[in-house]
C-alpha cells in the first residue's frame, strides 16, 4: 500500500482570511485539510478568483487562481485550472486530487494522479431532492466529472446512495466518510446558561432550506409560548420557484403581525461569530428539505443545543430521533412546532438531549477520526 505525502484539493470557495466567508462545503473541506496538514502536505487550488496568489502555511499551500477573461469560459477555464494543477502536480509529487461534485468543475479535465469527487451535493442532487428539472449545462458537465473520476466519498450514506443512482455509477463504491469538527473549537462551558425562548435559525434563506416553513411553525410556537422569539443569521437569496430576488421578503409576507414582532434577521454573519449565537440560543432549528450532511446542525449539537432538524435522508445519519435531537419532516407544521415548544418548556429535557448531542457528534463527528478515515481510503487507492 503506497503511503500518502501530498493530497491536493481543487474548491470554489474557502474560508481562509484570504479568501473570506464560505458555507458548508467550503468550511468541511477546511476543517479537513487543517487537521490533515499535521500529517501530510496538502495543496488547496481555489478558482474563480479576482487575482493569482499563493500562501504558503506550514504543510499547506494555498493557490488563488484567478478567472482568464473570455467568452468561452467554461472551457478554458477549466483547461487553465487543469494546467495549472498538472504542474504543481508534476512539481511538487501531488499523489492524488479532490474536487466536488458541485457544477463539475472537473469535467473536460485530466490528471496523471486518481481523481476523488466528494458528493458534497450536485446541482443533479439538489434538483432530484426538490423536484426541480436540472439545466443541461450543469448535468453534462456534473456527468462528465463523475464519469472520469478514480473514486468516491460522501459525507452520509444517503447522500451517497442518491448519488450513485443519479450518476448511474455501477462499478465502483461510493465510500461514506463524515464531514468532521475540531470539537475544541466547539466548547461550551456553560451549555446552562441561555437566553430563554430564543430560537435559533442559521443558514441561508434560501427555499431548500425550508425557512419559508418557519413563519406557520412559530405562528404555532408563540400561541403555546408568548415569550419565543426567532434568531436567523444567514445570506438572503433569490427564489428559484417564484423569481423573487429575496426568501427573506418572501418569510415576511408569510409573516402574521404576530409573529413579526417575534423575529430577528442579522443577515450573513461571520463564521467566527457563529458559536457565540449557539451559545445564546434555547434551541436551534434546521427545517431544510435539501442537504448532504449540514454542519450547522452537528456545530450546534456539539455545543449541547437541543436541535429540531429535518427527518430527510441524510438527517436520520446525524441523531438520534428522541434522544440526541428531535427529527421531524419540515412541511408538518404541528409537529415542528411540538417538539420546539416541549423544548422551551423544559429546561432538563434540553439539558438531557444536549448531553446526548455532544456524545454523539463526539463518537461520530471527531475531526481527528475522520482524517484517519480519508488517509486510509485515499492510501487504499494509491495501492
Amino acid at each position: 500500500m503506497a503511503a500518502l505525502s501530498h493530497v491536493g484539493y481543487i474548491v470554489s470557495h474557502y474560508p481562509h482570511k484570504a479568501f473570506g466567508h464560505d458555507g458548508g462545503l467550503g468550511t468541511s473541506v477546511y476543517n479537513l485539510v487543517e487537521n490533515l496538514s499535521e500529517k501530510i502536505k496538502v495543496s488547496v487550488f481555489v478558482y474563480g478568483q479576482q487575482k493569482d496568489f499563493v500562501i504558503t502555511e506550514g504543510n499547506q499551500t494555498l493557490y488563488s487562481i484567478k478567472s482568464p477573461a473570455t467568452k468561452l469560459g467554461f472551457y478554458y477555464n477549466r483547461k487553465h485550472i487543469e494546467q495549472f494543477v498538472n504542474d504543481k502536480i508534476k512539481k511538487d509529487h501531488i499523489q492524488l486530487i479532490e474536487a466536488p461534485d458541485w457544477t463539475g468543475i472537473t469535467a473536460l479535465m485530466n490528471f496523471p494522479v486518481p481523481l476523488v469527487i466528494r458528493f458534497h451535493g450536485s446541482d443533479a442532487y439538489f434538483c432530484h431532492i426538490e423536484g426541480r428539472k436540472q439545466k443541461f449545462k450543469n448535468k453534462l458537465f456534473e456527468s462528465l466529472a463523475v464519469k472520469n473520476a478514480h473514486s468516491y466519498i460522501a459525507p452520509t450514506t444517503f447522500a451517497g446512495e442518491v448519488s450513485k443512482e443519479l450518476f448511474k455509477i455501477k462499478d465502483k463504491e461510493v465510500r461514506t466518510i463524515h464531514y468532521g469538527l475540531e470539537l475544541e473549537k466547539f466548547h461550551n462551558p456553560s451549555p446552562d446558561d441561555f437566553e430563554e425562548g430564543l430560537v435559533l435559525y442559521m443558514g441561508t434563506l434560501i427555499r431548500k432550506k425550508g425557512v419559508l416553513e418557519l413563519p406557520e411553525i412559530m405562528q404555532k410556537v408563540v400561541k403555546e409560548y408568548p415569550n419565543a422569539k426567532l434568531l436567523m443569521a444567514g445570506s438572503d437569496a433569490p427564489d428559484i420557484r417564484t423569481g423573487a430576488n429575496s426568501t427573506w421578503q418572501l418569510m415576511q409576507d408569510k409573516m402574521s403581525e404576530e409573529v413579526k414582532g417575534c423575529v430577528t434577521y442579522l443577515g450573513r454573519v461571520p463564521y467566527t461569530e457563529i458559536s457565540e449565537l449557539v451559545k445564546k440560543a434555547h434551541v436551534c432549528v434546521f427545517p431544510t428539505y435539501a442537504e448532504t450532511l449540514g454542519m450547522v446542525t452537528i456545530e450546534s449539537m456539539v455545543m449541547q443545543k437541543p436541535v429540531v432538524n429535518s427527518n430527510i435522508g441524510w438527517a436520520q445519519e446525524l441523531m438520534e430521533d428522541g434522544k440526541s435531537g428531535y427529527l421531524v419532516h419540515p412541511s408538518n407544521h404541528d409537529l415542528y412546532a411540538e417538539r420546539i415548544v416541549a423544548l422551551l418548556k423544559d429546561k432538563e429535557l434540553c439539558k438531557q438531549m444536549g448531553v446526548e448531542a455532544k456524545k454523539y457528534v463526539t463518537e461520530k463527528f471527531d475531526i481527528k477520526k475522520q482524517v484517519d478515515k480519508n488517509i486510509a481510503y485515499y492510501e487504499e487507492i494509491l495501492s
